[in-house]
């Protein structure tokens, strides 16, 4: 089982390298699974119903997302009508939506599960601690990814280290893989820890290449030289791709994990 984790899309630049990209990626790799985080896809801040519709006919599975997912007003309608569009389990619980999914492939029952940072976050949660070990008393699963929306590199291991302890060998109730996205910028750290967890602390960003975190640089000189207000409008350029492709054997037991860059 081959699974294909997709760092946040940011822009117009980011929809095209899905475009131009995925499906080589997907045959070179072998692909049965393709799960992206999706929350910076519409103009870098949320994701419309036609944007959610175009990366489907690129060939997304399931979307992820994070504290940007409902900038978009028409998202909060369009997140209970399809079945693959997540927010995070742990952000506000009147906000609609799923945290938590699962999926059938190749007989496999795969469930994903997204969750929200606390640290520096300027929204209210939930310990993301206790809203996992609560999906964790479902036992539903032959794999259980998660996808951890958060600030701190710091926060992103405490999580991953807490749940692969918590991992029994030859039990469902265990978590595969957890990665991290948010801060757009990938990590060279990606490993199976101790008990079989695979992690990596963030997959990066599929977007501009040559902005700052997929924003023009005029605008953040803006904001952090000289103190004033400026909208984050995103870079154009030829883009980048970032994700992990993560390989699990017939037990369900991870064996690999390739960290995928490309500068276009």
């Amino acid at each position: 089982m081959k699974i294909l984790t997709i760092g946040d899309i940011f822009g117009e630049t980011g929809r095209q390298v899905i475009k131009n990209y995925l499906p080589q990626l997907k045959k070179e790799y072998q692909i049965d699974l393709t799960v992206a985080n999706v929350e910076n896809t519409t103009h870098g801040k949320g994701i419309s119903r036609k944007h959610y519709w175009e990366l489907k006919s690129y060939g997304i599975d399931i979307m992820t997302s994070g504290n940007h997912i409902f900038a978009n007003e028409e998202t909060r309608k369009l997140i209970s009508e399809v079945p693959d569009l997540l927010r995070p389990l742990n952000s506000n619980p009147y906000h609609p939506g799923p945290g938590t999914i699962w999926t059938k492939i190749k007989g496999k029952k795969i469930r994903i599960t997204n969750l929200l940072g606390t640290n520096f976050m300027p929204l209210a949660t939930e310990n993301p601690y206790f809203a996992l070990e609560k999906i964790l008393n479902l036992q539903d699963w032959d794999l259980h990814l998660v996808d951890f929306h958060a600030e701190t590199t710091a926060e992103k291991i405490a999580l991953s280290l807490y749940f692969d302890e918590k991992n029994v060998a030859g039990e469902s109730k265990k978590i595969s893989a957890l990665w991290g996205t948010h801060t757009h910028v990938q990590t060279a750290d990606e490993r199976i820890l101790p008990k079989g967890t695979g992690f990596i602390t963030d997959l990066g960003m599929t977007g501009p290449y040559s902005g700052v975190i997929g924003a023009k640089p005029e605008v953040i000189w803006q904001r952090s030289k000289y103190g004033l207000s400026a909208k984050m409008t995103p870079q154009k350029d030829n883009g980048q791709f970032n994700g992990v492709v993560w390989e699990f054997d017939d037990n369900n037991k991870l064996i690999s994990i390739k960290r995928i860059n490309k500068v276009f």
